[in-house]
């Protein structure tokens, strides 16, 4: 016969699973307000005209720095327990919270007084060290940023940029879509170079020739107007350039 206290010991697993379950949660809501709260301040840099972001910008890093914070939490909070079995729970919030950085280094690469290369892409190395947490783990089951959550944000990165490159000549900041076309081109061309077998990864990436043939068409516009010079609409309309591919 079954005991009793065999199922008083399961009972006693279920609810501190549901304990842990509850406190992840909790970190995980305040995780998205701070992502809408930056992305609220993100959006202004569709209606700032490219030489008046670093306001912006100085703000989204305060923000970041806020996700960075609660992401620490949460680090603290799973540590103690195995990463799989919780980690789909705020798998979302950390591709969000490395979008927000790769989308923050490409604004900042044309801000004034970078002095890094234009068109820069963190990879996912630094993309860790800015919020602190571990890339990449194999050996290990603990809290990371894994490369299917990096590589979703890039995706994300390419969807905002054609929708900036649109909204920058309504600006009159006629520069902006040829920039965003270079680096836009490159990351295309580092995707297809990936076999890649997860299926919402594949199915998501699927997007990115649509967001390429965008740009190229507000590009094609501005040629046709005679809004940039023909050196610039060349180099924009090049092939790839190992600058901005994606990373080993």
């Amino acid at each position: 016969m079954a005991s009793p206290i065999e199922f008083e010991q399961i009972q006693a697993k279920l609810d501190e699973d549901s304990q842990v379950r509850e406190e992840i949660r909790n970190i995980v809501q305040t995780l998205e307000r701070q992502a809408r709260s930056t992305e609220s301040i993100l959006s202004r840099v569709h209606s700032i005209p490219q030489a008046n972001l670093s306001e912006t910008l100085n703000e989204v890093y305060g923000a970041i720095s806020k996700q960075r914070e609660t992401i620490a939490q949460l680090n603290e909070l799973t540590s103690e327990h195995p990463y799989y079995k919780y980690n789909q729970m705020w798998s979302k919030r950390m591709e969000t919270a490395s979008f927000h950085l790769v989308l923050w280094g490409f604004l900042c690469s044309y801000a004034k007084g970078f002095n890094g290369p234009e068109g820069m892409l963190y990879p996912i190395e630094e993309i860790g060290r800015l919020l602190g947490i571990p890339v990449m783990l194999k050996e290990t089951d603990a809290f990371h940023l894994t490369i299917e959550e990096y590589l979703l944000s890039l995706i994300l990165l390419i969807d905002e940029l054609a929708r900036l490159a649109v909204n920058s000549v309504t600006l009159g900041d006629y520069q902006v879509p040829l920039q965003i076309s270079q680096f836009v081109k490159d990351l295309h061309a580092g995707f297809q170079i990936l076999n890649l077998k997860n299926d919402t990864l594949r199915r998501r990436s699927d997007s990115i020739k649509y967001s390429v043939k965008k740009i190229e068409d507000v590009v094609y516009d501005l040629s046709l107007r005679n809004l940039v010079p023909r050196a610039t609409q060349e180099a924009a309309q090049a092939p790839p350039t190992e600058q901005g591919t994606m990373p080993d």
